[in-house]
C-alpha cells in the first residue's frame, strides 16, 4: 500500500474567515484610582474537522467545541506596585488557569513571584497510541489534571547568564476522557506512581540560561534540574535534569540552527514523566511521543533556511532523537506496549510566511518508515 499523507493542525491561531468567531474586548480597561485592570477576550470556533483528519470527541456541551483565552493583568493590586496576572487558556481537549502575584523588589534582588496554577490536558506524550507508521498518535484515554502552588525566584542577570529557582507543591491526578479518575491504562497498568488516583509532590527546580549573539551568530544553553522532596513517605522523590543547546550560524543569505536536547530521571517516577520523543518541536514525522518515551532522552535537529522571497523562506531540515534504550525502566513500559521503535529520523523540507498578519509555516516531513506527514502553523506574530 502506498504511504497516506496526515495532516496535523498544531497550535493555531487564525484571523478573520467563516471558520473563526472572534470576540474581542480589546483590552478594556477598569480604572479604580491609580489601578487599572485589562481584559482581552479572545474566543475561537473550533477548526474544521476536515483540516485536522482527526476525529473530535463526543462533546455534550456547545462550549467544549469552543477555544480561546482570557488575560487579566492589575499593575497595582493593593497600592504598592504589585502585579496580579490572570491567565485562561482553553483547547478542544485542555485548559490551563495561570495565577501569578508579583511584589516589587530592588532590581538588584531576586525577583518573588507567588503561583498557582491549574491544568488539563491529554497525556498522548506516554500513553498515546502511535498510528498510520507512527505519523500520528491518537488519545489513549489517559488525561492529566495537574495543581501545583508555589515561590519562583528570578536571580538579577549577569553578563549573558540568568538563573531561576522555584519550590512547588504539585497534586497531578489521572482521569479519564469523560473525566472520572482512573489509575490504570487501557492494558491495565498503573498511571501514577503510587498506585493510587493520585501522586503527590514537592518539587525544587533550578533552571539556567545562557545566551550571547552577534550579527553572524547565536549560542544558547539550558540546564534544569528538578529535585523531588519526599516530606510525606507517600510523595516522590526522584532527581531529572535537561539540557538545551542551540546553534545558529549565518551562511551567506542561508541561516543553519542546529540543536541538541538531552535528559535523564532516576528515583521514583510515574509514567507521564518520562521523556516522550516524536513530533512537532521533536522529531518531525512522528506523532507526538510515537518515536519512544523513556527515563533518558536526546534528540538533534537541525534546519537550513534560505530566502526565496521578501516575504517567503524556504527550509530543509533533519531531525533524530531516541531513548537511548531507556525505554523499558518506564514503569509498566508503554513503549513497548505501543510498538514504540525507541528511535527514529525524520527529514523534509518547509516553507515560512511572513507578513504584517502573523507567521504561517508549513512542513513536509518524512519518518523511517516512510510516512509523509504535513504540519500547519501560524501565529500573529508581527513581522
Amino acid at each position: 500500500m502506498g504511504a497516506q499523507k496526515s495532516i496535523h493542525a498544531g497550535k493555531v491561531n487564525l484571523n478573520g474567515g467563516k471558520l473563526i468567531n472572534r470576540l474581542m474586548g480589546a483590552q478594556k480597561s477598569i480604572h479604580g484610582g491609580k489601578a487599572k485592570i485589562d481584559v482581552n477576550v479572545d474566543f475561537t470556533h473550533k477548526l474544521c474537522a476536515a483540516l485536522m483528519l482527526q476525529p473530535f470527541r463526543n462533546s455534550g456541551s456547545p462550549l467544549e467545541l469552543v477555544i480561546g483565552s482570557l488575560c487579566i493583568k492589575h499593575p497595582n493590586l493593593f497600592g504598592k506596585s504589585e502585579k496580579l496576572d490572570v491567565l485562561w487558556d482553553k483547547g478542544l481537549y485542555d485548559s490551563n488557569i495561570l495565577i501569578t502575584y508579583r511584589k516589587p523588589r530592588p532590581e538588584w534582588l531576586a525577583q518573588q513571584s507567588f503561583v498557582l496554577q491549574h491544568s488539563v490536558s491529554p497525556e498522548i506524550g506516554v500513553h498515546g497510541l502511535p498510528d498510520d507508521n507512527f505519523s500520528r498518535s491518537g488519545s489513549g484515554g489517559v488525561n492529566l489534571s495537574r495543581l501545583s502552588a508555589g515561590l519562583d525566584l528570578s536571580e538579577p542577570a549577569s553578563s549573558n547568564w540568568s538563573s531561576k529557582t522555584s519550590i512547588k507543591f504539585e497534586h497531578i491526578r489521572p482521569v479519564s476522557d469523560e473525566g472520572w479518575s482512573i489509575n490504570r491504562d487501557t492494558h491495565g497498568f498503573p498511571v501514577t506512581c503510587s498506585g493510587g488516583y493520585n501522586d503527590s509532590m514537592v518539587v525544587v527546580k533550578q533552571e539556567s540560561r545562557y545566551a550571547k549573539a552577534n550579527d553572524r551568530s547565536f549560542s544558547q544553553f539550558s540546564l534544569q534540574i528538578e529535585q523531588g522532596v519526599p516530606i510525606l513517605s507517600k510523595w516522590l522523590i526522584f532527581n531529572r535534569f535537561k539540557f538545551v543547546a542551540s546553534r545558529g550560524l549565518k551562511l551567506g543569505p542561508a541561516f543553519l540552527l542546529s540543536s541538541l536536547t538531552g535528559g535523564s530521571i532516576v528515583g521514583d517516577i510515574a509514567p507521564y514523566q518520562a521523556f516522550a520523543i516524536g513530533g512537532l518541536g521533536s522529531v518531525r514525522g512522528y506523532g507526538e511521543g510515537a518515536v519512544g518515551c523513556g527515563r533518558s532522552c536526546l534528540v538533534a535537529n537541525n534546519e537550513l533556511t534560505f530566502p526565496l522571497s521578501q516575504m517567503l523562506d524556504g527550509a530543509v531540515f533533519l531531525d533524530c532523537g531516541s531513548d537511548l534504550g531507556s525505554g523499558r525502566h518506564v514503569p509498566g513500559n508503554p513503549s513497548l506496549r505501543h510498538g514504540k521503535p525507541g528511535n527514529g529520523i525524520g527529514f523534509g523540507y518547509g516553507l515560512r510566511f511572513k507578513s504584517q498578519l502573523g507567521h504561517f509555516q508549513v512542513d513536509y516531513a518524512v519518518n523511517a518508515f516512510q510516512q509523509r506527514t504535513v504540519y500547519f502553523g501560524f501565529s500573529n506574530l508581527p513581522s
